[in-house]
C-alpha cells in the first residue's frame, strides 16, 4: 500500500469512528428520589435522598435538595417509599422447580430446564433480587441463562452460574434414582484427585463463574445420608486450589459436621446449608473467614407443602431430622460472629418467595439490619462483586429496589417489593397505584 492509499484509509477509518460517536444515542440519565434510603454499609436510614444515574451506574447519592438534575434528566419520584440496593441471593436453582424433585427431574432436558430458568429469572427479578448465584444446573443451562440475560434477550437478575455441581459417585450430586442397568451418571461426578481436577477445569471451561461441589450427603438425593462426608480432604483441597488458581470462588454443599470442618479447612469460600454445624465447625469457619449460606426458610415449605409437590417420604424424613437443627446451628453461628450471606435454595420452594427468609433469619438471631446486610454488602463480598453491587454508592450498578414502610422496623416489608431497577432500567414500578 502506498503512502497516499494509507492516508486515505486512515481518514476513512477516523471518519467512521467520528460518525459513530456523533450518531450514538445520548446516555440515559435518571434522577431517582425517595423519602428514605437505607445506607446498608453504615446501617442507617437517610431521609430525603436522591440517586443520580447515568449509563446504568450510580453517579451520585445525596440529599435531594443538593443534587441539581441536569437538563433533560428523567426524574422518578418514589414518594414516601424506602430505597435499598438490589437484593442478592447466593444460593438458587433457577432452572429447577419444586415439582421437579425426584424421578420427574430425570425427564427434563437441559434445554427444557433453561426455559424454566427464563420464567424463574423473571420472577426472581420482580421480587427484588437483582443478583443471584446459581449453584447447580444440568447441561450448563444456568450458563445459557446468564448469557441470554446479559445479552438483554430475556429479563432476569445478574447470575454467577456454576453449571453442574461436582460430587462423588452415588453422592448427593449424583442423581442416583435409576437402576444400575441404566448406567446413569450425573455430569458433575468425579472421583479421586485427578478426576476432580479435570472436572473442575471442565466446568470452568464451559462458563462456570463459581465452582459448587457436594462435600456431604443431602436431603433430596436418594439413598445417602446428609451427615456423611462424600469427598476426602485431598479431593476438596485439590478442587479448591484449582478453582482459586483460575479466579473462581468455591461453594461447598455441606450438611454434616465433619464435611463442614473439612471443607472449611480446604479453603472453600462458603458452606451451603451447614445443618449440623458444631462448635468446632464454627471455630474453623471463623478461622478461615468462611461464609455460611444457610437456607433456613425452606424447612417450612418442605414440611408444610412438600408432599403435594411430590417430595418422597425419604426426603421429608431427612428434612424433619435436619430442619430445626439447622436453625439452631444458624443461631449459634450468628451469635459467635460467623459471616452470614443470604441464600435460600430457591427451586426447592417456588421462585419469587426469596424474601420470606428474612423474617426467619431475624427469628433465629439476626437483627433486621444484619439480615438485610447479609443480602447486600455481605453477599456482594462473598461473590467478589463489592465493586459493583450490594450498596447504593457511586460507581456501582444502578440496581435498586423500593418498598413501602421501613424494613429495619419490619423486615417482612421486603416480601412486597414495589419498585425494581436493574442497571438503570425500571423493570417494576407499582408505587402510587
Amino acid at each position: 500500500m502506498g503512502t497516499k492509499s494509507a492516508i486515505v484509509s486512515a481518514l476513512c477509518f477516523f471518519s467512521v469512528i467520528t460518525f459513530a460517536q456523533e450518531t450514538r444515542p445520548p446516555e440515559k440519565v435518571v434522577l431517582l428520589k425517595a423519602a428514605h434510603l437505607i445506607d446498608v454499609r453504615a446501617g442507617r436510614v437517610l431521609d430525603g435522598q436522591a440517586v443520580l444515574i447515568a449509563g446504568g451506574r450510580i453517579i451520585k447519592v445525596g440529599p435531594a435538595d443538593q443534587i441539581a438534575p441536569p437538563a433533560g434528566v428523567m426524574v422518578i419520584d418514589l414518594g414516601a417509599a424506602t430505597l435499598l440496593p438490589g437484593l442478592i441471593d447466593c444460593h438458587v436453582h433457577l432452572t429447577s422447580d419444586p415439582e421437579d424433585a425426584g424421578l420427574k427431574g430425570l425427564t427434563l432436558s437441559a434445554a427444557r430446564r433453561a426455559l424454566k430458568g427464563a420464567k424463574n429469572a423473571r420472577r426472581t427479578l420482580q421480587a427484588g433480587f437483582t443478583t443471584v448465584r446459581n449453584v447447580g444446573a444440568s447441561g450448563f443451562s444456568d450458563v445459557a441463562l446468564r448469557d441470554a440475560i446479559d445479552a438483554d434477550e430475556i429479563p432476569g437478575p445478574r447470575i454467577i452460574p456454576s453449571g453442574p455441581a461436582l460430587g462423588s459417585t452415588g453422592g448427593h450430586c449424583d442423581e442416583n434414582h435409576l437402576a444400575p442397568e441404566f448406567a446413569y451418571r450425573d455430569e458433575g461426578v468425579a472421583d479421586g484427585v485427578p478426576a476432580v481436577l479435570a472436572k473442575t477445569r471442565e466446568v470452568i471451561k464451559y462458563g462456570a463463574g463459581v465452582v459448587k461441589f457436594c462435600a456431604s450427603g443431602g436431603v433430596f438425593s436418594k439413598g445417602d445420608l446428609p451427615g456423611t462426608t462424600q469427598y476426602s480432604s485431598e479431593e476438596m483441597s485439590a478442587l479448591v486450589a484449582e478453582a482459586h488458581r483460575q479466579g473462581r470462588k468455591v461453594a461447598a454443599h455441606a450438611h454434616g459436621t465433619q464435611a463442614i470442618i473439612d471443607a472449611a479447612n480446604a479453603g472453600v469460600d462458603s458452606i451451603e446449608h451447614g445443618s449440623l454445624i458444631d462448635a468446632e465447625g464454627i471455630r474453623v469457619m471463623k478461622q478461615h473467614g468462611t461464609y455460611l449460606v444457610a437456607d433456613i426458610y425452606n424447612d417450612d415449605f418442605i414440611l408444610g407443602e412438600g408432599k403435594q409437590y411430590g417430595f418422597t417420604e425419604e426426603m421429608l424424613e431427612k428434612e424433619r431430622s435436619l430442619g430445626q437443627k439447622q436453625r439452631e446451628g444458624f443461631r449459634k453461628a450468628a451469635q459467635t460472629g460467623v459471616k452470614i450471606a443470604f441464600g435460600t435454595d430457591a427451586g426447592v420452594y417456588p421462585h419469587g418467595g426469596n424474601a420470606k427468609q428474612f423474617a426467619v433469619m431475624v427469628k433465629y438471631g439476626l437483627t433486621p439490619l444484619q439480615a438485610i446486610q447479609s443480602a447486600t454488602v455481605t453477599a456482594a463480598d462473598l461473590l467478589g462483586w463489592s465493586d459493583r453491587v450490594g450498596s447504593i454508592e457511586s460507581g456501582k450498578f444502578a440496581d435498586l429496589i423500593a418498598v413501602e414502610g421501613n424494613p429495619l422496623s419490619d423486615v417482612t416489608a421486603l416480601e412486597h417489593v414495589d419498585f425494581v431497577m436493574k442497571g438503570g432500567q425500571v423493570v417494576k414500578n407499582e408505587l402510587g397505584k
